[in-house]
């Protein structure tokens, strides 16, 4: 996620997951990863193994849906403790997303780091019947696969990236991280990105950002951008809308780019492709 100083990450029911995913255990119960469900078809559409036990899977079609255990809807970022819902509506977006990965932003201070914001990603689950041609790809080698996010990110179908801070931050101090790492990403910025960087960085301005607060950055096409910032709980409307593809790119390229400012949610954005595409 982007970085402090350099800081280095809308309504929907589904059933909460354990704080720890890992989608390869805890089958023939229930699946770890957030947006994994199975149900039987009659059509074989996907067949899959599974270890340990090395049990084979016919008749079995991927649905993106959370999986049930317990009363809440929630899974948690490991590092900050932080609770995401496994689905939800933003503002403005005609579809219920569904959470794909969480991770964190660390700040080093000296030989400190420091915890900034914890992140989730959630998506149409739509868009992923459309990256067929990565079916059976590692975790490792999505991760590391440029062409998918970019094919990921330029799908015309809803993304949005809820960022939470775990500590308190000026609204000034976020901008200036923000853009600090946006920026160089435009290399020759046209005077719609310069509208665009201007209307974002007036969101931020002279607003304290506590502890807990939520700030959503939603693409419903890969052109726009809405900006939705909440102190308590998801926000009821948009606070801006950024038109500029470069802008939008460019943000998405700080957290699924070569050099993402949060490994850890481009790792498990990487796992749950992976898990779902096998």
């Amino acid at each position: 996620m982007v970085g402090l100083g350099s800081i280095s990450t809308p309504m929907c029911t589904t059933s909460p997951l354990p704080s720890k995913p890992n989608p390869r255990n805890n089958f023939p119960g229930k699946l770890s990863h957030p947006l994994l469900g199975f149900h039987k078809v009659h059509s074989l559409s996907l067949s899959t193994h599974f270890s340990p036990q090395k049990i084979k899977l016919t008749q079995t079609h991927f649905t993106l849906k959370a999986s049930s255990v317990g009363t809440a809807d929630y899974t948690e970022e490991p590092a900050t403790k932080v609770k995401f819902r496994t689905s939800l509506s933003v503002p403005d977006c005609s579809t219920s997303l569904s959470l794909l990965g969480t991770g964190y932003r660390e700040k080093v201070f000296a030989i400190i780091g420091v915890k900034v914001y914890a992140a989730g990603l959630y998506v149409n689950p739509s868009i992923l019947s459309k990256l067929d041609a990565w079916k059976g790809r590692s975790a490792a080698q999505i991760q590391d696969d440029m062409p998918l996010f970019k094919s990921f990110f330029e799908d015309p179908m809803e993304k949005s990236l809820q960022i939470v801070l775990v500590r308190d931050v000026d609204g000034k101090t976020f901008w200036d991280a923000l853009d600090e790492a946006i920026s160089p990403r435009i290399k020759a910025p046209t005077p719609v990105d310069e509208s665009a960087l201007s209307t974002f960085r007036g969101i931020f301005q002279g607003r304290p950002l506590n502890k807990g607060t939520s700030i959503f950055l939603t693409w419903p096409h890969p052109s726009k951008m809405l900006v939705a910032v909440s102190s308590d709980g998801l926000p009821t409307s948009t606070d801006a809308t950024i038109e500029s593809p470069n802008v939008g790119s460019a943000l998405f390229d700080v957290f699924f780019g070569d050099a993402p400012v949060s490994p850890s949610l481009k790792t498990s954005v990487a796992t749950g492709l992976a898990t779902i595409l096998k």
